[in-house]
């Protein structure tokens, strides 16, 4: 036990080293006077749990509020800026030519002045939204941030919109952490509903991490009400490295059942965070880096195990926006699922031409399985593997 634990906090100890110790002050660098011109500018819609800070120019901090907050950010992307990247400041000023930076920041006083703001930018854009949910130790920029880059880099149309619940952005906070998410739960499901009352024909989910366990729980306590406000603009569900236990997710899926859309899960079996996740829950495998993937397919949901892809991150685990061919599938499947449909070669050919691979030759890196079968993108093409149908 003593050694688990030395363990433990030395892994801990290796991520604290890896966490980013930048500034949190957006509201200092909407003040800006020589932002540079950018490669293009995002209104993010914010819906939050966190508490307002009361100082300083960090917004939103990872106290816990007892009721949603609301507001808007518009973010720069530098010129600079390459798919798959977040360029953002180790210390000191933020600069508008390399990193991401916030131009304004509006908070929304009520829920009705956001709901008329999101209607019309929803109204504007075809009736499309999609809702990020992030993953443990994100502070409120970092959240915005790497949204903003999901969807610079995979080409979304549609309206924006963050769901933020109160992570303190603490590597020794995983408890903390778990209880906000745990404790968002009907914040994130008003979320939705808010999405939908805005004009919402449509609503994408992408949950990340921890973000991928609140996600499935909010899908399931609304499957139990019997909601169909999700039923009725079916869009698609990504769980990216969803830090859920393996029972947890098929007692979830028990509920959820199979959607009108599949549920994405991306998984990755070196994703280090997780593997560290699954010491703290006693080893018991994680969704998000279990190499079982027909096992996780079997329970009505579509699998795609990017193992060999490499990513900036160390850890393994933001694979999903950090790989530049990843995030541009992602985006493209968001935007036009029909372009997947057909053989299991068609949907080969078509991942390798969007993430610009050789028709012949090398390995995609990506692996799709779904409930009925195994799509290995790989350079010899497609190879369908049959499986065991769910009950």
């Amino acid at each position: 036990m003593v050694r688990v634990r030395l363990f433990l906090l030395m892994v801990l100890g290796m991520l604290a080293g890896c966490a980013s110790d930048i500034p949190h002050d957006m509201l200092a660098e909407t003040g800006r006077q020589d932002l540079a011109a950018p490669q293009a500018v995002h209104r993010v819609y914010v819906a939050t749990t966190r508490a307002r800070t009361g100082s300083g120019g960090e917004v939103f901090g990872g106290g816990r509020s007892t009721a949603l907050g609301y507001a808007r950010v518009d973010v720069a992307v530098p010129q600079g800026h390459k798919p798959g990247e977040l360029a953002r400041p180790k210390s000191g000023n933020a600069d508008p030519r390399v990193h991401f930076m916030a131009r304004e920041v509006a908070l929304y006083p009520d829920r009705g002045v956001a709901q008329a703001d999101l209607a019309a930018a929803i109204a504007a854009h075809g009736g499309r939204v999609m809702v990020f949910v992030h993953g443990y130790r994100t502070h409120f920029d970092d959240a915005v941030y790497r949204f903003t880059q999901i969807v610079q880099d995979s080409g979304y149309s549609g309206v924006p919109l963050l769901f933020t619940w109160a992570s303190s952005g603490k590597t020794m906070d995983y408890i903390y952490d778990r209880d906000s998410a745990m404790s968002a739960r009907d914040q994130l499901e008003t979320t939705l509903r808010l999405a939908a009352a805005s004009g919402a024909k449509r609503i994408d989910i992408v949950g990340h991490s921890m973000g991928g366990w609140l996600t499935m729980e909010v899908l399931r306590q609304m499957a139990i009400g019997g909601d169909n406000v999700l039923a009725e603009r079916a869009g698609d569900v990504a769980l990216a490295s969803p830090d859920i236990d393996v029972d947890v997710f098929r007692a979830q899926m028990a509920r959820v059942k199979r959607p009108g859309r599949p549920i994405f899960v991306i998984t990755s079996a070196d994703d280090k965070a997780l593997r560290l996740s699954s010491r703290i829950a006693g080893n018991m495998p994680r969704v998000g880096d279990d190499p079982n993937d027909a096992e996780i397919a079997r329970m009505g949901v579509i699998v795609v195990d990017v193992t060999r892809l490499k990513a900036g991150d160390p850890n393994n685990h933001a694979k999903f926006a950090d790989n530049p061919a990843l995030v541009r599938l992602i985006g493209e499947y968001i935007e036009a699922p029909e372009q997947f449909a057909g053989s299991s070669e068609d949907i080969t050919r078509k991942v390798r031409q969007i993430a610009g691979l050789p028709e012949q030759g090398g390995q995609a890196g990506i692996v799709f399985t779904s409930p009925e079968r195994v799509i290995a993108t790989t350079g010899v093409g497609a190879t369908p593997l049959p499986l065991p149908r769910p009950n």
